[in-house]
C-alpha cells in the first residue's frame, strides 16, 4: 500500500523532504562514527540523508522501495540506490551504521521483528542503527500509507530476538514546517558484540 502512494507521489514528496533541517538526528547519530564508515540509508526517500552522509565523507549504500523514489535520489545523490524492501536488501559487505529514518514505521507490526533481525545481521560488532517512528502504541493507514508507530516498550518488543540493544531513545517534534505538534521515537541501537 505504502510503495505505490510514494510511487505516485515522489515528486512531491521528494519537495517536501529534502530540504528539512535534520541536523538535531545527525548530531546523535555522526559522532558515533569513524571517518569514512559505511552507512546503509535504508528507505532512503528522495536521497536528502544520503546526499548529506555524502558530503561528510562516508560511504553510503541506499535502498528505497519505491522505484520512483530510487529514480530522484540517484539524481540527488549521484550514486546508484538499490530498489528492494528492507526484507530482501541486502549489502555486499557488513556495513558501520544502518539509517532507517522514518522509514521502517511503513513496515508491518507483524514484520517488525524479522526485520530488526534482518538489518542486525548486516552490522558489524557494535554496529549502530538509528530508527524513529511516529511517537504511539497502534497502528493505522492513511491516505495510501500504512504506518506502524512505536513508543519505548513497542520498539523494544520489536528487537526482540535481534541482538540489538537500546543505547538511546529519546522523542523530538516533526522538523518540517507546521508538524511540530507530531511527536517522533528516536532511538540509536547497538548491536552486542
Amino acid at each position: 500500500m505504502s510503495v505505490s502512494y510514494y510511487d505516485q507521489q515522489a515528486a512531491s514528496f521528494a519537495h517536501d523532504t529534502l530540504s528539512v533541517d535534520m541536523t538535531l538526528l545527525y548530531d546523535e547519530f555522526l559522532p558515533l562514527l569513524a571517518p569514512g564508515s559505511v552507512i546503509v540509508d535504508a528507505g532512503c526517500g528522495a536521497g536528502r540523508d544520503s546526499r548529506f552522509f555524502l558530503s561528510k565523507g562516508f560511504q553510503v549504500l541506499a535502498f528505497d522501495a519505491s522505484k520512483s523514489l530510487v529514480d530522484i535520489a540517484e539524481q540527488v545523490t549521484g550514486i546508484a540506490v538499490a530498489h528492494s524492501t528492507f526484507l530482501r536488501f541486502t549489502p555486499p559487505i557488513n556495513v558501520d551504521a544502518i539509517w532507517a529514518c522514518a522509514s521502517l514505521l511503513h513496515v508491518p507490526k507483524a514484520e517488525q521483528q524479522a526485520t530488526f533481525q534482518h538489518l542486525a545481521k548486516w552490522l558489524k560488532p557494535e554496529g549502530i542503527l538509528y530508527c524513529s517512528y511516529k511517537y504511539g502504541d497502534n497502528d493505522y493507514a492513511k491516505a495510501g500509507r500504512q504506518f506502524t508507530n512505536a513508543n519505548e516498550a513497542r520498539l523494544a518488543a520489536f528487537l526482540d530476538g535481534s541482538g540489538l540493544r537500546i543505547k538511546k531513545v529519546w522523542i523530538t517534534a516533526d522538523a518540517r514546517p507546521g508538524r511540530a505538534d507530531e511527536q517522533w521515537l528516536n532511538a540509536i541501537l547497538e548491536k552486542t558484540a
